[in-house]
């Protein structure tokens, strides 16, 4: 399979990515009127897009208040395991609450997103999830207390 750097897009592909990427339900036939296409050749691109993994999942964003997912946190964590070592990064990555695992650069090793009903939930979640993760040296939890913006979009070049 092709690297990443191996991976040619043309105006084609990426005006597909930008239509699907505003709307994942949008059809092969509403896009292939857009870009003046047969829907069976829109249809081949998003199958080689896909077999590519440039697009890698369609998914349905939901209110997180709507589901009593009011609590959004991001939660700094220092590890012993070393820069490259994703053993810890593996065990955060498989609790439901964390929506996100990034290691980082600078003093912490980890950026955690978690989502939970309440502070209550939150510390509920440290005490029986992280505590348990051995690696875990320390944390320093930041409470959102607005969200101005979260999105998932990138920028798709215009080319």
């Amino acid at each position: 399979m092709n690297s990443e750097n191996d991976i040619v897009l043309d105006k084609i592909d990426y005006s597909i990515l930008r239509s699907m990427q505003e709307n994942a339900r949008i059809s092969n036939a509403d896009i292939a009127r857009e870009l003046k296409m047969a829907p069976s050749a829109v249809l081949e691109r998003i199958k080689k897009l896909e077999q590519k993994n440039i697009i890698q999942q369609y998914t349905t964003r939901l209110n997180a208040s709507a589901l009593q997912q009011k609590l959004l946190a991001f939660v700094f964590m220092k590890a012993t395991d070393g820069l490259g070592c994703s053993t810890t990064g593996k065990e955060l990555a498989k609790i439901p609450e964390v929506q996100e695992v990034h290691q980082i650069a600078g003093e912490d090793c980890y950026l955690v997103k978690i989502r939970t009903n309440d502070s209550a939930s939150l510390m509920q979640l440290m005490r029986n999830h992280f505590s348990k993760i051995p690696n875990i040296v320390s944390t320093r939890t930041t409470i959102v207390l607005e969200t101005v913006k979260e999105q998932q979009q990138l920028i798709i070049p215009e080319n």
